[in-house]
This record gives structure tokens, C-alpha cells and sequence, in this order.
């Protein structure tokens, strides 16, 4: 290329330069004047809202200007009728208020008159009584003790009448009424009045079991009768082993023990001793049951639980062959209804009635009747001193202290007066065996004794360790002597006396 075309080309380019400089320039000055002329024309129309909004701010300031001012017109009117009925008011208190001290001026004035009044009238009355004094030579007092007399002498006869007409109705009243609450409380408790018996039958399945129960040579009868303390009669009625004692409480011992045998099939008399003592527990806890349920029953509450554990003791104990725990409960029912009939205090006489026989519970283990041992009972577990007043008197062997103690008295009249309710030669007999069994108890090293057979018989099982073979058949002689002087029976009573020595060692 040459030096001339270098120049142009240069040239060229240096002209077009400054010809897109000069043309940026003037497109830049055409924008500034636009944007400059929109500021201008937003400035102008910010200018005219603004003053638009200032113009409606100011009407609307004079609106409300004028409505706060017709609002305190109004109230400043209100206050102004408020403010003159207060005033009138006002007024009209002072004009009360005036009347009202004129009323009570009158009022003083009125009672002073009517206190010069009454000293008048008190005077002339005194005046009046002096000048009767006076004329009948007699005093107020002497005077009244003439009229009372005279009164007394003139109608002595009729009052004497009008007395013994009063007092024969009253107890006519009085004995209807009694005989009305004694009516309806027994009519209103009714209860069955089976007697207890002296036998409990255990059926048994085969005599192949009956056979296991009287054992080789008859050994595990035995042990049952000697662990149980009852009589097992196996031969007189098939397909039954029937179990006689007097003692309830052994009888149920002894029939749990036998159905608890005969289900388990092992019979022999080391696994009949350990049946009989979990009998002895399992008894003892339905004793607790019925305990429990007999206070729950008579709505009784408050006793210590000791107290309720003996009670229950009851349900096997009869009385002239009732049953003593359903006996106390249904005293303690009727006892409850005849002390609300008598306005007596129903919780003392329920809970007096419930355990007025608490004491036969124990009257076979503890000396004293049974009135003195229930008291001792519940004087020492610390029972409310008014229900062992309450109790103590339904043998009249102790005065009637309350009205308590004669409901009680009356409820075991009920309970044992009705018809089928006890039999007086059941309960003999019972006594005569507890006597027997007491009297043998007596004997030093003696264990325990069974009067069994109907008292026929009695069992003594002694302590080896105390009584030697010598002495146990010494003792059998002396026994039977003291039954012959201080008992009497029909018939004859056997003696057994049984001393035997168990020893035993365990191979490990």
C-alpha cells in the first residue's frame, strides 16, 4: 500500500470520529432537555395534587369543626337540664328534711306525754292495790294464796277425775304406740329362721375315694379326725361322708379339707395335716369376709377392724341353734328402726345390737360369760364406751343406763321370739359339750380334746414332753372321775387320751 492511501485511510477514520462524537453529543443534549421537561411537568402536577389534598383537608377540617361544635352545644344543654333538676331536687330534700324535724318534735312531744301518762296510771293502779290492801286487811301475795285455795277446795274433785281420766289414756296411747313401732318393725324386716344342724354331708364320687379316706387299718381317718377335731361317719349313707362336731368353725375346717383331698386324690395323713391347716387359713379368711360384710351391711363404720374380725367369727356360731352373726344382724336392723321410731340415737343402737353376742365368739377360750367377755372385747380395742352401755344390759344382767341398752334388749326379744327361730335343747347339748371339752382343757400338759359321738366320747391328745406314758393313763382315770363328779350326762362318756411321739429327720 502506499503512503497516499495510509494518509487517506487515516483521515477517514479521524473524520469519522468526530463525526460520531458531534452525533453522540447532540443525541445526549436531546435527551438532557426530555428528562429536564418531564421533571418539570412532574413537579407541576405533584404541585396541583398537593394543593387539591390541602383544599379537601381544610373542608373536611370544617366539617368536623362544625360538627364537634353542635356536639357541645347539645351536651352543655343536657348538662344544663341535668344541673336544674338537681337543683329541684335539692329543694325538695331541704322542704323533706324540715318536715321531718317537725314530725320528730312532735314525736318528743308525744312520748313525754305519754310518760306523764303512764306515771299516772302506774300511781293511781298503786293507789288502787293499797287501798284494796287496806280495806281487806290482805297482801298481793297473801291474797293470791287465798284464790289459789279456794280454787284447790272448790275443784280438787274435778281435777282428780280430769288427772285419772288423762293418765288412763295416756297409757292406753302410750301401749297402742308401742305395740304399733314393735308391729311394724318386725314386719318390716322379715328373715328366714332355719336352725342350724350338727352335720355337714361331703358327697364323694366313688368308694374307691372312700376307701383312700379311711386308709390302711383305718390311719388317715384318724389323722383327719385328730387334725380336724371332728367325727367322720363313712359307712351309713352311699355316696356321702357325713362330718359331725358341735363346733361350726371345725365342721366348715373340716369339710373344705375333705373336698380339697378328694379333688387332689393324694390321701395320707402327713398331706391331710397340711390340707387341714390351709383350711384353718382359708376359713379364717371368710371369717374376715363376713366380718366385713355384716358392718357394711348395718351401715357400722367406726369399729377397729379387730372388732370386725371377731364378728365375723360369729357367722359360725349358733345360739339355740340360730345362727348368732345373722341373729346380730338382723337385731341391728330392728334395733335401728325402733330408734328412729323413739328418737334414740340410731348409729349406738345398731352398732349395740350388732354386737351384743360378740362375746360367744370366744366364750369357749376365755372365762366369763359372754356379756363380760363382748365388754372386755370392746372396752380393750376402744369401741364408744356408749355402745358397751348399750350392749351390756340385754340379758338384764346390768341396768338399763340408756334408752339405747332397752332397744337392744327389745330387737333380741324380736330376733329370738320368732317362731322356728331357736331351739332350746340344741343349745343344751352344745353347752353340755363345751363344758365337757372345758373341763379336760383344765388338765396340765393336755394339747387339745375333741368331744366327739355326740359327747359320748372325748379325745385327748397330750404333750409327750410333759406327760409320760405312766402319767397319761394315770390322767385318763382322773378325767374320767372329775366328769363323773362335776358333769351330768346320759349314758356313759369314753375317755381316749392319745399320747404319741413323732420324730422327724430329712435325708440330704
Amino acid at each position: 500500500m502506499s503512503l497516499t492511501a495510509i494518509f487517506i485511510t487515516i483521515a477517514a477514520l479521524a473524520a469519522g470520529i468526530g463525526i460520531g462524537y458531534y452525533l453522540r453529543r447532540v443525541i445526549a443534549l436531546g435527551q438532557r432537555r426530555s428528562i429536564e421537561i418531564d421533571i418539570k411537568q412532574m413537579l407541576v402536577g405533584a404541585k396541583e395534587e398537593a394543593q387539591k389534598i390541602l383544599d379537601e383537608s381544610k373542608k373536611k377540617a370544617e366539617e368536623r369543626s362544625e360538627e364537634l361544635r353542635a356536639e357541645e352545644k347539645k351536651k352543655e344543654a343536657e348538662y344544663k337540664k341535668t344541673e336544674d333538676r338537681l337543683v329541684k331536687k335539692e329543694e325538695l330534700l331541704d322542704a323533706r328534711q324540715v318536715e321531718i324535724d317537725k314530725e320528730v318534735e312532735n314525736i318528743k312531744i308525744k312520748v313525754e306525754e305519754i310518760k306523764k301518762i303512764r306515771e299516772k296510771v302506774d300511781n293511781i293502779a298503786q293507789e288502787k292495790q293499797t287501798e284494796l290492801e287496806r280495806l281487806s286487811h290482805l297482801s298481793e301475795t297473801e291474797a293470791k294464796e287465798a284464790l289459789y285455795k279456794m280454787l284447790e277446795q272448790r275443784y280438787e274433785e274435778d281435777f282428780l277425775i280430769r288427772i285419772q281420766k288423762l293418765e288412763n289414756s295416756n297409757e292406753e296411747k302410750l301401749d297402742r304406740r308401742a305395740k304399733d313401732i314393735l308391729a311394724t318393725s318386725i314386719q318390716r324386716l322379715a328373715s328366714s329362721t332355719a336352725s342350724e344342724l350338727m352335720t355337714t354331708n361331703v358327697a364323694i364320687p366313688n368308694d374307691e375315694i372312700k376307701g383312700k379316706i379311711i386308709g390302711k387299718e383305718g390311719r388317715n381317718i384318724r389323722a383327719f379326725e385328730r387334725a380336724s377335731g371332728v367325727e367322720l361317719i363313712v359307712d351309713d349313707t352311699p355316696g356321702t361322708i357325713v362330718i359331725s362336731s358341735f363346733d361350726p368353725i371345725r365342721r366348715q375346717i373340716a369339710r373344705l379339707a375333705l373336698e380339697n383331698l378328694i379333688l387332689d386324690g393324694r390321701i395320707q395323713p402327713a398331706k391331710i395335716e397340711e390340707v387341714v391347716e390351709k383350711a384353718k387359713a382359708d376359713i379364717n379368711k371368710i371369717i374376715k369376709e363376713k366380718g366385713d360384710q355384716a358392718v357394711y351391711e348395718c351401715g357400722i363404720f367406726n369399729f377397729d377392724p379387730r372388732i370386725v374380725a371377731i364378728i365375723g367369727r360369729l357367722y359360725f356360731r349358733t345360739s339355740y341353734g340360730q345362727n348368732v352373726l345373722q341373729h346380730s344382724i338382723e337385731m341391728a336392723h330392728i334395733a335401728g328402726m325402733l330408734a328412729e321410731e323413739l328418737g334414740a340415737d340410731v348409729a349406738i343402737a345398731k352398732a349395740g345390737a350388732l354386737v351384743h353376742d360378740i362375746g360367744k365368739a370366744l366364750d369357749h377360750e376365755v372365762q366369763g360369760t359372754h356379756i363380760e367377755i363382748g365388754m372386755r372385747i370392746l372396752q380393750k380395742f376402744g369401741a364408744d364406751e356408749r355402745i358397751v352401755t348399750a350392749m351390756k344390759s340385754h340379758h338384764e344382767d346390768y341396768p338399763y343406763e340408756t334408752v339405747e341398752a332397752v332397744i337392744v334388749q327389745t330387737a333380741d326379744a324380736i330376733s329370738g321370739g320368732r317362731p322356728g327361730a331357736r331351739r332350746d335343747t340344741v343349745e343344751n347339748y352344745l353347752k353340755r359339750l363345751a363344758e365337757l371339752e372345758a373341763l379336760v382343757n383344765g388338765f396340765e400338759g393336755v394339747e387339745k380334746s375333741y368331744a366327739l359321738q355326740a359327747g359320748r366320747e372325748i379325745r385327748i391328745f397330750v404333750t409327750p414332753e410333759k406327760v409320760t406314758d405312766v402319767e397319761a393313763k394315770n390322767m385318763a382315770r382322773d378325767v374320767a372321775m372329775k366328769i363323773e363328779s362335776e358333769l351330768k350326762y346320759p349314758g356313759e362318756i369314753k375317755v381316749t387320751l392319745i399320747r404319741e411321739t413323732r420324730v422327724i429327720e430329712y435325708a440330704r
